[in-house]
C-alpha cells in the first residue's frame, strides 16, 4: 500500500515535497523585504515579504559580479524548498551534480503567495494584492539585484508555473539569464481545458457559502475539497496510475489517502490567488526577442500542456537557440509533474549546460 500511495503522490502537479533530502551543502534561509511595492493591478503593498533558500556561495569576478549564479523557480503552490526533495536533490545538489553547491550559487525563491513570502492568510485575506506573473518576475528580479546583488545568472530554470516565469524573464531582462530551461508549460495565453479547469478550481472555492468572499471563519471544506480533486486530476499521469492502482479499492485508498494528505494545512484564499495569477499570462508575443539558449521541455502525459495540441512544435521555431523535448509517456514519468523528476531529463540538461 505505501508504495501505491507514494506513486499517486508522484503524478501530482501541485504537491508539496513528501519528504527532504540531506543535499551535501546545507542550505540556508533568507529573508528580503521590498517597500511600497507596486503591483500591476494599481495596488500596493508596504512591505512584500520575500522568503529563499540558497545553497551553496556567490563567487565574484574582479569587478565584484558574481558568476555562479543559478535560480530554480517552483510552480503553483510550491515552494522553493520543494527542490530539495529526493528526486530533484539527489541527482542534481550532490558533489558532482549538474547544479553541485560547491560549484553553483543555487537560489530557490518562494513567489508571491506561495512559501514564507508574502501572502493573503498573513492577514488581508482577499484585501491582499492581486499579484500576477509580471509582479512575481518582478519581485524575483528585485531580491537578486537588490537583496542578493546578482545581476545576471548563469542559468535560471522553472518547473510549471516557474517554466512560464522563465518565458516572461526571457522578455522582460533579456539576457540576465544566459541560459532559460523552462520545464512543463506553454509560451501562451492559458486558454481551452487548462484556463477551464483553473476556473472551475476558482470557481469551486467561490460557490462554497462557507468563503463568505474571503472573509472565512473556518476554511470552506467543500469548495476545497472540489478545488483539490481538480488538483489530483491535472496533476495525474494515467499509465503509472493505472499500473500501481489496479483496482477500484486501491484506487480509493489512494485517493483517500492523497486527498487528505494535500488538504492538510491548505488556505483557500492563498490557493485561489495561485490559481488566479495565471489570468494575463500570455509571453507569446515577445518569443523572437530571446536571445539566449531555451531547453524547453514537456512531457507527453502532462494533462495540463497536452501534447496533441501542437503548441510547443509551433512556438519553438520563434525562439532563436530554442529546443523543443517531449518526453515520451512511460511508466516513469509523472504527468505535469515529471518537471521535477531529474531522473528523466538530467542528461538533456546535462548537455544543454556544456554547450
Amino acid at each position: 500500500m505505501r508504495r501505491l500511495l507514494l506513486t499517486l503522490a508522484a503524478c501530482a502537479a501541485f504537491a508539496p515535497a513528501a519528504a527532504l533530502s540531506a543535499p551535501a551543502v546545507a542550505p540556508k534561509d533568507g529573508e528580503f523585504v521590498v517597500k511600497d511595492f507596486k503591483f500591476r493591478s494599481g495596488e500596493t503593498l508596504p512591505e512584500l515579504r520575500l522568503h529563499y533558500t540558497t545553497l551553496g556561495e556567490p563567487r565574484r569576478d574582479a569587478q565584484g559580479r558574481v558568476t555562479n549564479a543559478v535560480m530554480v523557480l517552483h510552480g503553483t503552490g510550491g515552494s522553493g524548498k520543494q527542490f530539495l526533495s529526493p528526486q530533484f536533490a539527489d541527482k542534481l545538489l550532490v558533489p558532482g551534480g549538474l547544479l553541485d553547491p560547491a560549484k553553483w550559487y543555487v537560489i530557490l525563491p518562494d513567489g508571491i503567495g506561495h512559501g514564507k513570502s508574502s501572502k493573503p492568510s498573513d492577514g488581508l485575506r482577499a484585501k491582499f494584492p492581486h499579484y500576477d506573473y509580471d509582479d512575481m518576475v518582478e519581485a524575483q528580479h528585485r531580491l537578486l539585484v537588490e537583496g542578493l546583488k546578482v545581476d545576471r545568472l548563469r542559468l535560471l530554470m522553472g518547473t510549471s508555473m516557474g517554466c512560464m516565469h522563465a518565458f516572461v524573464w526571457g522578455e522582460t531582462y533579456p539576457g540576465f539569464a544566459q541560459k532559460l530551461a523552462p520545464f512543463a508549460c506553454q509560451p501562451v495565453a492559458i486558454a481551452g481545458r487548462n484556463r477551464m479547469w483553473r476556473k472551475m478550481t476558482m470557481d469551486a472555492i467561490k460557490a462554497d457559502p462557507a468563503w463568505n468572499g474571503g472573509d472565512y471563519v473556518e476554511q470552506p471544506k467543500q469548495g476545497l475539497r472540489t478545488a483539490t480533486d481538480f488538483l489530483i486530476i491535472a496533476g495525474a499521469s494515467a499509465l503509472p496510475m493505472q499500473l500501481a492502482l489496479s483496482t477500484r479499492e486501491a484506487t480509493d485508498k489512494a485517493l483517500e489517502a492523497d486527498f487528505a494528505r494535500r488538504i492538510a494545512g491548505l488556505d483557500a484564499n492563498d490557493l485561489l490567488y495561485q490559481v488566479d495569477a495565471s489570468r494575463n499570462y500570455d509571453p507569446s508575443a515577445g518569443l523572437e526577442t530571446i536571445e539566449v539558449p531555451v531547453l524547453w521541455i514537456n512531457s507527453a502525459d502532462d494533462f495540463i500542456n497536452p501534447p496533441e495540441l501542437g503548441i510547443a512544435e509551433r512556438e519553438v521555431k520563434r525562439l532563436k537557440h530554442g529546443q523543443f523535448v517531449l518526453l515520451p509517456a512511460s511508466e516513469k514519468t509523472k504527468g505535469h509533474g515529471s518537471h521535477t523528476w531529474a531522473v528523466l531529463w538530467k542528461d538533456r540538461l546535462a548537455a544543454f549546460l556544456a554547450q
